[in-house]
């Protein structure tokens, strides 16, 4: 008889069969087999909130099959991902399987590699309770805040609306910052700007006015003290002052962790975090390499530890001293210390053979896996090499008793730069490197110039700035902040502008009814608080069902007053009002959300109940007849095209979208043709005019 091992993924499955051989069947379960089913609240609050789970109806023949292969078998192992969320997986399995509770079977790979899989099949334990209890204590938790808020936001905006435990307070943070730029108030200032030129030299180099000499550092906030200082200087001789040397080291940034991998793909790459995990997963799980066959190419993608085997540390040291010799490499083995809260059950993620260069195998990998998998890589070992070392120079610059400060560096050695430079999410001012200097020199002034500045309000959040900010303020887990960010702009609450994270009306009034009447589910220390209290249940200092009475109490008697305190109000948004009057009453039209979507309807319902069709006009009108041209969709709701307005008298319609851009051949419509190339072109006949569009 073989042996049985379930793991969540078929590629996972593939990579882990080439390792384990003949003897072994490994098969995936594709995710959660069991769960909260989504059409009742399925939590028996009187009954310690016992959940009710059920198979998953996708599942059910999957579950038959896996209950026929484990009859089969010598052993099961449960080999799902090696955080929370799998080990509750694989209670699950252990559940519908009926597995013996006592049963050491339960195997995790910290890398898909036949070092990490034989590792983690010779290392077989029990099932945590307290790892499922901590998954669980979150599954019911956030079923109860979602299941519960949901309607009652629904209610008072928008059918349709959900408002979860961590995504609210995503949400919050976003509206808060816009708040704070909408309040700011820009503070004019003025710097005096200097280019000065030493000796022979023709080369400039750039100072800023600090203040008076012996004084602290000088504010100009009108135009008029800039002009009086500028009166001041004029026909002085500028002398060096005091010349400081010195030397400065930078060490390269730790290897990636969960928050940090989505950050760093975010400024670097571009890539959403959901596009991150989603490539790193392919990573971890298995690529099909020429003359190694499918093999995972880094660890485990989801933790908060920056610890790293000493293994994967010599693999590195090895690999920069072939590379870069010696002098590249650290005196000693880098160790970097996690964060205190960090859950430390897997290494850093980093590469599984550090030895396995990007470029080498960049055929085998698609563009986005070879991108994420370099960064990776790059991060990793550069966290290994030598500082990088600075000459640095500092000037004071003295004139009419004012003093000018210039300061600069020169690379000296570039050390782990020379692979590997951490992003920033604000550009840092370019080096310009002073020329030798001594104290008394003299200086020829080639430019002073008086500059207006003012205070620039807080910058909108980015998806790395706010995956920054989550982590730093304990709102969710590494596992959780991609799906996060991917609610909060799917549901319309954010929009993308650029790089930036906006909140759209309807997120701002959902923040503004949560903080009113809901102010702890969105209080970012609450939160946090939660957050901890879950990490306590995981570390078996607490029970779950403890954790959700303390919780739910309080919640549900929050719940009831707001029911009441709200009853009868309808928050109605500006984006959900028309130009329209209803013909019936005279009453302003308003947007609103069915089960089928948008329709219009008069808000005097139930007294007046007529409603009509929502429309998206595009701004053209129909090349036919008098009629907008308006996005329409096929009958199944799948596909958009554009018809007349006027439909069924009109009968014009195009899958490609009118454009407000004139034919300057014929003066018709121009329309966008999408695909690898988009194309503008006039559908007027005897036309044929084209361009390449945008």
């Amino acid at each position: 008889m073989s042996k049985l091992v379930i793991v969540e993924s078929p590629s996972k499955a593939k990579t882990i069969k080439k390792y384990l051989g003949k003897d072994y069947d490994v098969v995936a379960s594709m995710g959660h087999v069991r769960d909260l089913p989504k059409s009742r609240l399925s939590v028996d609050i009187k009954n310690d909130f016992e959940p009710k789970y059920e198979i998953m109806k996708d599942k059910q023949k999957l579950v038959k099959e896996l209950k026929s292969l484990a009859s089969k078998s010598e052993a099961v192992y449960l080999a799902t991902d090696p955080d929370r969320e799998g080990e509750a997986i694989s209670w699950h399995l252990s559940y519908i399987l009926n597995l013996p509770k006592d049963f050491s079977n339960r195997v995790e790979f910290n890398e898909i590699t036949k070092t990490g899989v034989a590792n983690g099949m010779s290392h077989p334990r029990r099932l945590n309770d307290d790892l499922i209890d901590a998954q669980q204590a979150r599954r019911v938790l956030d079923r109860l805040v979602g299941y519960k808020l949901s309607p009652f936001v629904s209610q008072k905006i928008r059918r349709g609306l959900s408002a979860g435990r961590v995504q609210s307070v995503a949400l919050r943070m976003i509206v808060d910052r816009e708040d704070e730029i909408n309040k700011f108030v820009p503070k004019e200032y003025w710097s005096i700007d200097a280019k000065f030129t030493a000796g022979t030299s023709r080369k400039a180099f750039p100072a800023a006015l600090y203040g008076l000499v012996g004084e602290k550092k000088l504010e100009i906030n009108t135009e008029a003290e800039a002009n009086k200082i500028l009166a001041a200087l004029q026909n002085g001789e500028y002398t060096v002052t005091d010349v400081k040397n010195g030397t400065r080291k930078k060490s390269p940034a730790p290897p990636f962790i969960t928050s940090t991998l989505q950050q760093e793909a975010n400024r670097k790459l571009g890539f959403r975090a959901q596009r991150t995990m989603k490539v790193a997963q392919e990573l971890y799980e298995g690529v099909e390499i020429d003359g190694m066959g499918a093999t995972g190419l880094i660890t485990y993608m989801r933790t908060d530890s920056l610890r790293m085997s000493s293994e994967s540390i010599a693999a590195a040291r090895e690999y920069i001293t072939g590379k870069w010799g010696e002098k590249y490499l650290y005196s000693k083995d880098r160790v970097y210390k996690s964060r205190s809260n960090a859950q430390d059950g897997h290494e850093a993620i980093r590469p599984s053979m550090p030895s396995l260069e990007p470029d080498t195998i960049k055929h085998n990998l698609t563009l986005d896996q070879y991108k994420l998998y370099k960064l990776i890589w790059s991060r990793f070992i550069a966290c290994q090499m030598a500082d990088a070392t600075h000459k640095t120079t500092q000037a004071d610059i003295e004139c009419n008793g004012y003093v000018f400060k210039a300061s600069g560096y020169k690379v000296t050695f570039e050390g782990y730069t020379t692979l590997y430079v951490e992003g920033k999410d604000v550009d840092e001012e370019k080096n310009t490197e002073p020329p030798e200097l001594e104290k008394g020199m003299k200086l020829k002034a080639k430019e002073i110039t008086p500059n207006q500045h003012f205070t620039q309000a807080p910058p909108r959040y980015t998806e790395a700035s706010l995956v920054k900010a989550l982590e730093e303020n304990g709102i969710g887990r590494p596992s959780t902040y991609a799906a996060t960010i991917s609610v909060i702009t799917s549901r319309e609450y954010v929009k993308r502008e650029a790089k930036t994270l906006v909140p759209t009306e309807l997120g701002t009034e959902l923040t503004k009814l949560m903080k009113k009447c809901f102010p702890k589910i969105v209080n970012v220390k609450f939160t946090a608080g939660m957050e901890q209290n879950l990490d306590t249940v995981e570390h078996g200092e607490l029970k779950w069902v403890d954790l959700l009475k303390e919780f739910y109490g309080e919640f549900d008697e929050t719940l009831k007053k707001a029911k009441k305190d709200m009853e009868g109000v309808k928050i109605t948004l500006d984006e959900d009002k028309t130009n329209l009057i209803c013909e019936k009453c005279g009453r302003q039209m308003v947007v609103k959300y069915g089960r089928y979507g948008k329709f219009i309807a008069c808000p005097g319902w139930p007294e007046c109940q007529n409603i009509k069709k929502y429309l998206v006009e595009t701004g053209v009108n129909c090349p036919k007849c008098s009629g907008m041209i308006v996005e329409r969709k096929t009958s199944k709701g799948k596909k958009v095209f554009y018809g007349c307005s006027n439909y069924p008298e009109c009968d014009f319609a195009s899958w490609d979208e009118p454009t407000k851009e004139k034919c300057p051949k014929c003066g018709g419509i121009l329309f966008k043709k999408k695909g690898k190339k988009v194309e503008l072109y006039c559908a007027a006949e005897g036309c044929g005019y084209k361009k390449d569009g945008e």
